[in-house]
Order: structure tokens, then sequence, then C-alpha cells
């Protein structure tokens, strides 16, 4: 099999880390990539299923690809990711066309399906558990400076309006030694920044026993390590579970130089009342318990979240208190959701869903409320230098960039994508910042 292959990727970074695992094996088939569905033999679509415009685009652009089906009977369709797990046979129902669906657990095993395909007709593999971690699978990495790796997948957890746990099954962690060949790899060849992914990524370890002993590894354990790998002068992780933000993770924040100071701290809810429907471990007091705890420890700390707004049963009185406690935590920056029912979730078969009018209402002022917050935090970096990281080209003929605290700053300059710099923040916008390179970098100091 060779030819052209054009990829979609839809959702969050776990999607994106397993289209670079995709991209990897049809390359070592002998596919090369084209952004043109015209010219390809192969088209992989990579879908999530967490928010039900993810549905939307996936049958939107099935249904761009089946006159040229049509045309080309050669062309293989793909569907891959949260979707394929979840609604296999209802793709084939709705889309026939698609040649192959192939689940979360199933990726190492794409281009058999695709020989088969070829021969036999439409081929389907969604099994329930992952034989080969996707991480040991070849990748084709976007970026020549930056990486994900995957440390986990999998969520043990059971908050009634996520799907992970059906479509990615309960966690498995990726053992320590092969995360850190991994990262050591990319580090000799020219990586910078890593990030580190899992679906609770803090729970780390808890399903591993460190070989020749009974003690657990944990996820403070994995960060000291990869800050001990040299060449890697960026570390980020996402997406932890407030609950499992424990002393010695932030511990080992504090103490590692190269781990950001950034964390995404998932709120979904300022009510106690919606909390504990939704079946999240903490309430709004200890949540922002452990926000000052945090920001104590590490107080240059930059905080981001994701905030559901409509979930069933949701009163104007539970509002205000998402409100009240965005206004207290004074976050970065926040995901801000319109909750949509999950078929497979629990909160999916709750009767008092909130009308779309009020949903939107509500949405368009947490967002107006953290937008002014988000200002004001970066108002108060007017003035300062930051360390950047060049990322590439952002808007208006000027560079994108990025500080430690995960922060866009758009600059103006010529510089490699990949190269550190200070520069001087001039302006501040709700999602981003103005900056002047004023120089390069050869260390790596904590800064913005």
């Amino acid at each position: 099999m060779t030819g052209r292959y054009l990829l979609r990727t839809f959702g969050c970074q776990m999607n994106e880390d397993d289209s670079e695992r995709i991209a990897g094996l049809l390359e070592t088939e002998g596919y090369a990539a084209t952004a043109d569905p015209e010219q390809a033999e192969v088209v992989v679509l990579n879908t999530c299923a967490v928010r039900e415009n993810a549905d939307n685009r996936l049958y939107g652009s099935l249904g761009h690809l089946k006159p040229l089906k049509e045309r080309n009977p050669r062309l293989r369709i793909v569907v891959a990711g949260c979707l394929a797990q979840k609604d296999q046979g209802l793709i084939q129902r709705r889309a026939p066309w698609v040649d192959v669906v192939v689940g979360t657990h199933a990726l190492a095993g794409l281009l058999d399906l695709l020989g088969a395909s070829e021969r036999d007709g439409v081929q389907m593999d969604v099994r329930e558990h992952t034989e080969v971690f996707p991480s040991a699978l070849p990748a084709h990495r976007e970026s020549s400076w930056h990486a994900w790796v995957s440390v986990s997948v999998g969520c043990d957890n059971r908050c009634t309006f996520c799907i992970v746990p059906l479509v990615r099954g309960p966690q498995r962690s990726r053992a320590m030694d092969d995360i850190l060949a991994e990262v050591q790899g990319l580090a000799a060849r020219g990586v910078v920044e890593v990030s580190l992914l899992g679906q609770n990524v803090n729970t780390y370890g808890r399903d591993l026993t460190v070989p020749g002993s009974s003690r657990r590894p944990l996820f403070a354990d994995l960060l000291r390590a990869v800050n001990d790998v040299e060449g890697i002068r960026r570390i980020r992780f996402t997406s932890p579970h407030p609950h499992d933000f424990t002393e010695d993770v932030v511990e080992a924040m504090a103490e590692c130089g190269h781990v950001c100071e950034h964390i995404h701290f998932p709120l979904q809810s300022g009510s106690d009342r919606v909390l504990k429907e939704m079946k999240r471990s903490y309430r709004s007091a200890r949540y922002l318990g452990w926000l000052d705890r945090i920001r104590r420890t590490i107080p240059d700390i930059a905080v981001t979240t994701d905030i559901i707004v409509g979930f069933p049963g949701e009163t104007e009185a539970d509002f205000a208190e998402t409100l009240r406690v965005t206004e207290a935590a004074r976050f970065d920056a926040a995901f801000t959701f319109q909750y949509s029912p999950r078929p497979g979730t629990a909160a999916a078969g709750f009767s008092d869903q909130i009308s779309k009018q009020v949903v939107q209402e509500r949405f368009d002022r947490l967002v107006a409320l953290q937008e002014r917050i988000s200002l004001d935090k970066n108002r108060a970096l007017v003035g300062r230098l930051a360390e950047v990281l060049v990322e590439g080209e952002g808007t208006k003929r000027r560079l994108a960039a990025r500080t430690r605290t995960n922060k866009l700053v758009h600059v103006d300059g010529a510089r490699k994508p990949g190269t550190f710099a200070d520069a001087f923040i001039t302006g501040a916008h709700p999602h981003f910042l103005d900056g002047e390179i004023v120089g390069e970098r050869a260390e790596a100091p904590v800064s913005v």
C-alpha cells in the first residue's frame, strides 16, 4: 500500500497524540501526507465524542467525502477515535461508504484493517482493551521542538457528564522506563518541550508497581525523572483532577526547574449541589482551599479551568455559585462549555435538562466575567520581561510565542520556531499578550 493520506483530527490533545501515531503508521507503509482530499488514497477522520458538535462535524465531513468515494471506489475512508469506539454500528448505518471503523484500543491494527478492506469490504475493530500502548507505535511529530508524551490511557472516575471511561476504558499507566526512554529520544532529536498526557494524568502509576518493590510510582516521581532529562527545558502536563493534585505533586512542581508554572485545574461547577450530581469528589470550598495551597507554594502559577454551564437541574442559584467561585478563583483563562447530553453517560438520562435559551444566557454571562478577569490578570504583566518559546507564525505577520505560564504572546521579529527569547510585554488582551523580543535566551529561568 502506497499513496497519499489525509488526516483530520477532532477533539483533545489525546486525539492529537493518537493522530501522530496514525500518521506514523501510514508513513511507515509508504504513504505521504496531503491536504487535498482529491489526491488522497486514504482519508482518516480521528474523532472526539465529548461534545455533541463532534458528531455533527464527523457526519458533515463524511457527507463531503461521499461524492469522492463514488468517483473513486478505491478511496479508503477510515473513522477512528472515540466516536468510532462509541458509535461503530451507527456510523455504518449513517455512512455505509466508510471502509474502516477503528476504535481507541485498536490503532495498532490500522494497516491490517486497510488491507483487509480492499480485499473483503468493510472492516471494524472496536475491542474493549488496549493490547499495544499507543506510544509504542511509530509517530509523525507535527513539531520539531514540542512533543506530546502519553503516560496513561483511560480513566477510573465516573463523572456523570463524561464519556471518556466508556470510550477509553479504565486507567492504564505506562512503565516509567518507557516514558523516560521516549523523552530522552525526543531530547536527542532537538525537542525542548514535552507535554505529559493522561485522561487523569496525576493518578499516573496507581496501577503499577516499582520493579523489585511493593511501592507504586507516583506522578511526582515521574515529574522529577523527566525534569532530569538533559535537553528538555519545559515540561507541561494535562489533564489533572483537582482531588488528585496531592502535596507531593505541588512540591515537585515547585522544585523542578523545567516544570512550567501552569496548571489546568477543572472546576466544572461552583455549585456544591451540582458537583454532587456530577459525582465530582470535592465541593467549592475544598476546591478553593486546594487552589490557595498551590498558589502559596508556587506564587506565580497560572491557573486555567473547565466549566460546564447548564448541567441538568442547574438553577439560577446554582449558576450564581459558579459565578461566585469563578470570581474568587481568579482563573487566568477558562474553557467554558454548554452542557450537551452524551449517550452512554448517566447525566444523559437525567430528566431536568435545561433549555438552550437559558443555557446560552448563562454562558454569555460567565464568558463576560472570565474575560474581564483574564484581562485584569494579563494587564498585570505589562511592563514585565518574559521568557518565551517561539511557536511560529501568528496573526498580522507577527510571531506566536508562549510563556512558561502558557500565555500566548504576539511578538514582532524573525525567529525560528523552537527558539527561546526574552520578550518585553507591551500590551494585554483577554486571550493573549503583545510583546517585543529583546534578546536571545541560552538558559531557562522561571519567568512570566
